[in-house]
């Protein structure tokens, strides 16, 4: 019980890194409008690098294995990922939808999509939380320290992405939190399946890295192209590689 009481401690504070958009309050909104596009420019670089440089390698780490003296990597793990991008896009029409019926057609889905994406991923950083833990103390504190790493930037681009999508500060601050909260209820489940936790990864990482691309790829990035300023466009692109940067970097760190 003392790893389990580890566990809903460490993905309870891991949680807490969502109140960072807190601080958007103490500024005044004209400065907030001014950076929220490059904001959403942060997000979508560490959306596309969090698919490509931490889940989707993971998921080939927790699942390559040897046959007849080649390294096999399951094809399997990419067709999760075009599954993962395929019920991105239906969900985000089934959204689409339910506001048309309501009389209204112009309308921005993508915040949605947000809330979708991140609390597949905060569930899957409880699991793989949850088996570090299981494993020893030193893994799992190991861990805890490299998915921090990632979330910082994250979470404040996610935030930037649900106001620029419309929301108020608090209720931005109050979705993020709620949504970051999966973390605590994958690492519960994950203390008590341990055992099956490699097996439902090695789905749910390529998963949600398909959605991630999507959510980047179909409704962040066009976003940023609709700035025609050159300056400013230019400006949103340096901070999009820089999201990438960021989560390159604490790759390297955390993972060599």
């Amino acid at each position: 019980m003392i790893t389990l009481a580890y566990i809903i401690l460490t993905t309870f504070i891991i949680s807490l890194i969502s109140f960072i958009g807190i601080f958007a309050l103490a500024l005044k909104d004209k400065v907030l409008n001014k950076i929220l596009l490059f904001l959403v420019s942060l997000s979508a670089g560490a959306l596309m690098a969090g698919a490509f440089l931490h889940l989707i390698p993971e998921a080939i780490e927790k699942s390559i294995y040897e046959y007849e003296g080649h390294i096999k990597i399951p094809l399997e793990i990419f067709i999760y990922v075009l599954l993962g991008f395929i019920l991105f896009f239906i969900i985000e029409k089934v959204l689409h939808w339910r506001h048309c019926h309501k009389g209204n057609c112009d309308v921005h889905t993508f915040q949605y999509m947000n809330l979708v994406g991140d609390t597949i991923h905060n569930f899957i950083d409880g699991l793989i939380l949850a088996a570090s833990f299981v494993t020893s103390i030193e893994l799992g504190t190991t861990t805890a320290f490299a998915i921090v790493a990632h979330e910082i930037p994250q979470e404040i681009g996610d935030f930037g992405v649900l106001l620029y999508g419309g929301f108020k500060k608090k209720k931005a601050i109050v979705l993020n939190f709620i949504v970051a909260s999966t973390a605590i209820l994958g690492g519960i489940i994950g203390y008590f399946v341990s055992q099956m936790i490699d097996k439902a990864t090695t789905f749910l990482l390529p998963f949600a890295a398909g959605g991630f691309i999507y959510i980047a790829a179909t409704d962040l990035v066009p976003e940023i192209k609709k700035e025609m300023d050159y300056k400013k466009y230019m400006a949103t692109l340096f901070v999009f590689i820089l999201g990438i940067f960021i989560m390159w970097f604490t790759k390297y760190v955390f993972n060599g």
